[in-house]
C-alpha cells in the first residue's frame, strides 16, 4: 500500500540527518519509488505521481513543501505528517538513502536523466506538469535491472 508523499519525504530527510536538499529529496524519492516498484510487483512507494522538469524529476507536493529552502538543507517542516516507521515503504527509503547518500545533487540528477529513463521519455524542455506514468517507472526499473 502506498504511502503519503510528505511521510515518505520526510523519511528521506530524517534518514540523511536532514542534510538534503530538494533537489537531492527528489532524486532518492524518485529512485525509492522505482526500486520499490521492482521489488513489490509494481505497488506504489507514494501515492502521488512524479513530473518530469528541466533538473529531472520532481513530485509537485513535495517541492511546494520544501522549496523555501532553495538550495540550503531541508528542516523539518512536516509536522503532523504520519511516521511510517517500520513499513516496507520505510525499509525502502532507507536503503535507498544508505546506498545514495554520498552522491552529490549533480551525480543523482545524472542518474535520473538516463537516456532511456522514463524521466527522458517525457521531458520537454522548460515544461511542467508532464506526468511520468508508473508503468514507465517500473520499465526503467527492469531495463535498469537488465543492464548490470
Amino acid at each position: 500500500m502506498a504511502v503519503s508523499v510528505l511521510s515518505a519525504a520526510r523519511r528521506v530527510c530524517e534518514q540523511s540527518d536532514w542534510t538534503f536538499t530538494n533537489l537531492q529529496l527528489q532524486k532518492i524519492l524518485y529512485l525509492a519509488h522505482m526500486m520499490h516498484m521492482g521489488e513489490h510487483n509494481g505497488q506504489q512507494l507514494i501515492n502521488g505521481s512524479f513530473e518530469a522538469w528541466d533538473y529531472g524529476p520532481v513530485q509537485p507536493n513535495v517541492y511546494r513543501c520544501v522549496s523555501l529552502f532553495g538550495r540550503r538543507p531541508i528542516q523539518d517542516v512536516f509536522g503532523a505528517v504520519a511516521d511510517i516507521s517500520g513499513t516496507s515503504e520505510a525499509d525502502t527509503i532507507d536503503q535507498c538513502v544508505a546506498a545514495l547518500r554520498n552522491k552529490t545533487a549533480s551525480e543523482l540528477v545524472s542518474i535520473t536523466h538516463w537516456e532511456n529513463g522514463a524521466w527522458a521519455r517525457h521531458y520537454t524542455p522548460e515544461l511542467r506538469g508532464s506526468v511520468i506514468d508508473d508503468a514507465d517507472i517500473l520499465e526503467e526499473y527492469r531495463a535498469r535491472a537488465n543492464a548490470t
